[in-house]
């Protein structure tokens, strides 16, 4: 049966665990033939071993609902228990959609399953926070003044916080050590002849947590022939809310940013963080809820977005590397290169590089545990998949571990900590800014006598 003749797409009376606004389609459904090819790349299932926290069972799970099975606890928690990371659709030889199908689902699940009292504060708490940069700069003032008298070492050694309060336990573990803001102007010009007009998507962590990932991405957009505009008054992308099942909010945030960057007289528009690019370059889908015109604005928006690394591949190199000798361990972030497809540009970008040596990271398409808020909302799954990627990183023997997400640096950063290592982490920006600029090592991986 089809979209067009299924009777809860018409506006009949739904008679299913799900409503009928949106409801995931069942002819995408009945694409998974069940073969397990996905098994070995699930996360979840990796990890638990369980069919129902593997796409095939929340497949299943969401077949039992579309044709009227109470949406259960049961079943909420096997859809909360995904990462949304899509390395099944990576595995997948039968083309599943299971992205098309989980983006329909995860609203399904908020309106339609009762959470406890602390499950809705909880959301209620992250997602009045994280989206708002403005509200995550008062967080970030507080949060570098208690790494600057020492309280957030002494409160993860006491170990209370994890005792009392695990999920707020979780935000702390992950924070970044906080250094001083990088503000950029509203234009960086070209260096030399430009090649390119682009406007750069600061975002709500990135711009708060990883001001100096924002800065060496204008830096080598520039240096690579591009006029960047960074326009004032950017707000939330909308990825956290349309990864978590948060519709409305997530289209206000959508139509917010297609607003601000649409008047503007540039080529592309340029995002550094893969979650964002992940969910603006998926806009159309988010927006169509019957406006044309809305619909066709958010899919002509969406083909001039690009990750940073698509667009430097594009343009080709011109401005001169100079060499960084030393090894890296590259991260594919799940959105990164599950949903967006982009694996082979962040490592010729790296092997362009003189004297540095990209090394693979074994079980690389298994997730970190981070996924948006995932490490917050389900911290011991989360941990368990940071401290499994944080060996395998590791053992590279690599100085440096690269990638291209804040959650990802954060996640992997605090897993090795917690293995008792003190692992270096940068942005892809930020190792092709330190070449670009002739800067050491050292600069990257902070250990004195790096060259």
């Amino acid at each position: 049966m089809s979209e067009q003749t299924d009777p809860i797409r018409l506006g009949m009376p739904a008679v299913r665990g799900f409503d009928a606004e949106r409801p995931p389609s069942g002819e995408l459904i009945d694409d998974c033939v069940h073969c397990g090819f996905c098994l070995p790349s699930c996360p979840t299932y990796v990890l638990w071993g369980e069919e129902m926290d593997s796409p095939r069972g929340r497949i299943h799970l969401m077949k039992t609902a579309l044709e009227g099975e109470p949406l259960t606890p049961e079943m909420a928690g096997h859809f909360d228990a995904c990462l949304g990371c899509m390395a099944c659709v990576t595995a997948c030889p039968s083309g599943v959609q299971y992205d098309r199908l989980l983006e329909r689902t995860r609203p399904q699940v908020e309106r339609n399953h009762e959470r406890t009292r602390s499950e809705r504060a909880l959301r209620a708490a992250i997602f009045s926070l994280f989206p708002y940069p403005r509200r995550l700069r008062i967080a970030r003032t507080a949060l570098r003044a208690t790494q600057r008298c020492g309280l957030d070492r002494a409160v993860r050694r006491s170990g209370v916080l994890e005792r009392l309060a695990p999920h707020l336990a979780a935000m702390q573990r992950v924070a970044p050590t906080i250094g001083a803001r990088e503000p950029l102007p509203e234009l960086i010009p070209a260096v030399g002849e430009r090649r390119a007009r682009v406007a750069l998507l600061t975002g709500c962590v990135q711009s708060e947590f990883f001001p100096e990932v924002n800065a060496a991405t204008a830096r080598v957009l520039a240096a690579e022939g591009c006029d960047v505009v960074v326009p004032r008054g950017q707000g939330c992308c909308g990825a956290l809310s349309s990864h978590s099942g948060r519709e409305p909010e997530a289209r206000g945030f959508a139509d917010a940013t297609i607003d601000t960057f649409d008047p503007l007289d540039v080529d592309f528009v340029v995002v550094n963080s893969a979650g964002c690019g992940s969910a603006m370059k998926e806009y159309e889908q988010l927006l169509d809820t019957g406006d044309d015109t809305r619909t066709a604005r958010a899919a002509a928006f969406s083909e001039r977005v690009r990750d940073l690394a698509e667009i430097l591949v594009e343009l080709g190199p011109r401005a001169e590397r100079h060499a960084l000798p030393t090894t890296v361990a590259y991260h594919d972030a799940c959105h990164l290169a599950h949903a967006q497809g982009v694996r082979d540009q962040p490592r010729e970008l790296l092997a362009g590089i003189p004297d540095l040596t990209v090394r693979e990271i074994a079980d690389a398409a298994i997730c970190c545990g981070s996924a948006g808020v995932y490490n917050i909302l389900q911290p011991e799954p989360a941990r368990a998949l940071g401290e499994q990627k944080s060996r395998n990183v590791i053992a590279t023997g690599a100085q440096l571990l690269v990638t291209a997400n804040p959650g990802c640096m954060m996640q992997i950063a605090a897993a090795a900590r917690d293995q008792g290592t003190d692992l270096a982490v940068a942005h892809t920006a930020q190792v092709l800014d330190a070449s670009l600029r002739g800067l050491s090592v050292a600069s990257l991986t902070g250990v004195p006598g790096d060259q």
